[in-house]
């Protein structure tokens, strides 16, 4: 999958590419990271990439002519190419999203400066805005490495277990649930006994249902989308019930 990510400060993305996960899809050939200077297409001697916005008030705005012509050298003529700019106006990057964006061969990310891009940009150039919280960062960048860590764990290959990914909180609409390794006992903490068993089934069933208590206790909202049996609907009332009782 390659990702050409247009820029202001490509130097951000030197030490996160190089290490790690992305490094390691990178080498192997699964992920390709191209990066585009956004100042490279600017016209004048001063490689001007921004302006005070029309109509007044503080910071800069980026010009809409380098974005254009930045994507355009990259992109040329490629049609249903995916133009994504990160921007906290953008729907919330989530692991659906992620998921749906593994169609694509190739996605293009504008990162985003100072007061943001000139409208322009987004009605005739961006196909798609993605926000990774909401917050607001300095620039697009941190977030354009969001989107390629996530959805680079999610290509084939990438991870040594391939059902990884299908463990990771979010990936079936909970929270992770807790995880242990050795010693099975420190400073008097003990590891589960069910994890001991080895009775897997057991361990997934203790699994799911920590799963979902952590998601009850710290998520909730989650639980609307997710997919549960009517077992542990019930079992969510059950524990409703309970909390409401001691609180009562």
């Amino acid at each position: 999958m390659q990702f050409d990510v247009f820029t202001l400060f490509p130097e951000i993305f030197s030490s996160p590419l190089d290490a790690s996960i992305l490094k390691r899809a990178r080498e192997s050939g699964v992920l390709s990271v191209r990066l585009h200077n956004i100042r490279d297409y600017a016209t004048d001697r001063h490689r001007t990439t921004d302006d005070t916005p029309y109509g007044g008030g503080g910071g800069m705005v980026m010009k809409p002519e380098p974005i254009f012509a930045a994507v355009k050298a990259a992109a040329g003529g490629e049609q249903g190419l995916p133009i994504i700019l990160l921007s906290p106006q953008g729907r919330l990057l989530t692991q659906e999203v992620a998921g749906s964006l593994l169609h694509f061969p190739r996605l293009c990310l504008i990162c985003g400066r100072y007061e943001g891009v000139d409208e322009r940009v987004r009605e005739h150039l961006v196909s798609d805005e993605i926000s990774i919280g909401d917050y607001v960062l300095s620039g697009g960048e941190l977030a354009a490495l969001v989107l390629i860590e996530v959805v680079t764990r999610l290509l084939p290959g990438v991870l040594g277990d391939p059902a990884a990914t299908f463990e990771d909180s979010h990936a079936r609409g909970l929270l992770e649930y807790p995880h242990y390794t050795r010693p099975a006992n420190w400073r008097g903490w003990e590891v589960p006994e069910v994890l001991l068993s080895g009775d897997h089934a057991a361990i997934t069933r203790w699994r799911r249902e920590q799963a979902l208590r952590r998601t009850w206790q710290r998520r909730p909202e989650l639980l609307q989308r997710a997919r549960l049996t009517e077992q542990e609907r019930l079992l969510l009332e059950q524990w409703q019930k309970e909390t409401d009782n001691d609180t009562g």
